[in-house]
């Protein structure tokens, strides 16, 4: 009697592959959209199990609270603010029509007051490269170009957290608490080395132990495995 594989066993929702939100402090991102520059204060500097970079508690002058992602160098205290005309200064919002090329940004919005999508890992940064007519031109930690609208915020500065994958972890087991804490699938291992009932490609019956073969792209979430929807197959001549 075979069982569900992991893949179809996710899609389930149930509670040994949902995500502990209930653990998490809450969802970084920018302040909602708003006419001119108001300054905060920054109450805290919060761990949340969802997010690899510290968070940062700060109150605003009209009372609006706000989490967000705390950059390299902030302290307790220290008063940020948001807004078009904001200062250059780590930790501040500005538009990237105001931020000059060569600036160190990171929580960059993809739609202007969605909050910040990218570059929210501790210690990346982005860089603007260029500032054409109608859009702005960023280089991202992956070392790609995007485009982004002019009137789209980001925070000034680098992620704090910085050299966070430095240190070794040593014990597998100090790994998958670390795993556990976002509900991660750990260890990962090759479809090839289970049973044939946990993956299409595993079994036991051969010393050949891989079947990868080209699957179709209408493949069962089951059988979706390996070389997806193939261009081409056999030896390159």
């Amino acid at each position: 009697m075979g069982k569900n594989l992991i893949q179809q066993a996710r899609g389930k929702g149930g509670p040994s592959y949902r995500s502990p939100g209930f653990r998490f402090v809450a969802d970084a991102r920018h302040r909602p959209l708003f006419q001119g520059i108001v300054n905060g204060t920054v109450m805290d500097i919060v761990h949340c199990p969802g997010h690899y970079a510290p968070l940062l508690k700060i109150t605003y002058e009209d009372n609006v609270e706000a989490i967000t992602i705390a950059p390299e160098g902030i302290r307790v205290g220290e008063i940020v603010s948001c807004g078009s005309g904001s200062e250059l200064k780590s930790g501040n919002i500005i538009p990237l029509r105001e931020i000059p090329e060569g600036t160190l940004i990171h929580n960059i919005e993809l739609v202007p007051g969605d909050g910040g999508k990218m570059v929210r890992s501790s210690g990346t940064f982005a860089k603007i490269s260029a500032k054409l007519k109608d859009k702005i031109l960023v280089l991202l930690p992956s070392k790609k170009q995007k485009e982004f609208a002019l009137d789209c915020r980001a925070s000034i500065g680098i992620v704090a957290g910085g050299g966070r994958v430095d240190k070794p972890f040593l014990k597998a087991g100090v790994r998958h608490f670390k795993k556990r804490a976002r509900n991660k699938r750990y260890p990962m291992i090759s479809g090839s080395a289970q049973n044939a009932v946990d993956h299409p490609f595993g079994n036991k019956r051969t010393s050949r132990k891989s079947k990868a073969r080209p699957i179709s792209r209408n493949a069962p979430p089951g059988r979706k495995v390996g070389m997806i929807a193939a261009r081409r197959t056999g030896r390159k001549k």
